[in-house]
Formats: structure tokens, sequence, C-alpha cells
């Protein structure tokens, strides 16, 4: 039966190979945690090469946040701009209802039209 390709947290590897260090055999390790046992002898290699450190998972993590923040910056750019709008909307709007109209009238004549009173 072939098994689905599946990422694992550092965190994990980390633990597996702990636990190998601790005694525990490759198989009972393999089933515990439904892994292929030819992972733990490439896990137990990065752990040696300090890829396991909590420096490496800040470093694994970093492009995810990098993208995150930018999608985040995004989406308050448009916020932003969707306030504004708003706000001048709201305005003009106010402006355009303190005029008094009528609707057999229409809107007064302003002073500076030189309209007869």
């Amino acid at each position: 039966m072939t098994k689905k390709h599946r990422r694992h947290s550092t965190s994990k590897k980390r633990e597996v190979v702990e636990a190998y260090f601790n005694g525990e055999s490759m198989r009972a390790l393999s089933q515990r945690h439904d892994i292929c046992r030819t992972l733990i002898p490439i896990w137990i290699d990065e752990y040696e090469r300090g890829e396991f450190d909590d420096d490496a998972i800040e470093e694994e993590l970093l492009p995810e946040y990098e993208t995150r923040i930018a999608a985040l910056e995004r989406l308050v750019g448009r916020q932003a701009l969707e306030i504004e709008f708003l706000k001048t909307a709201r305005a003009h709007t106010r402006s355009q209802r303190n005029g008094s109209t009528s609707v057999i009238t229409g809107p007064s004549a302003s002073r500076s039209d030189g309209g007869a009173s």
C-alpha cells in the first residue's frame, strides 16, 4: 500500500529522532507515528546537522510570515481606501442635504447666483 506524501513538522521530526536516541526502534517509531521507516535516518542526519534547532525552525517559518504580512498589508491598504471613499461620499451627501429643496420648486437659488429673492 502506498502512502500519501505528507509534510511533517519540525517538532514531530525532533520528537521521533529523540525517541530513537532514547532507545526506541525505528520499526516501533514508524508504527506509532505512522511514518515510513526510511524517513527516520534522513531525519537523524538533519538533526545531527542542526536543522531542528529553534533558529532553523524560525528560518523555516519566516517566508510564511512574510507572505502573511504582505497579504495583511494589502488588506489594510484596501480598507483604508474604502474608508476614505466612504468619508468623501458621506461629506458630499451632507453638503447636498444642507440646502433646502422642494419637490415642486427644486433647490433654492444661492445668493451668489444673483437670482431674484
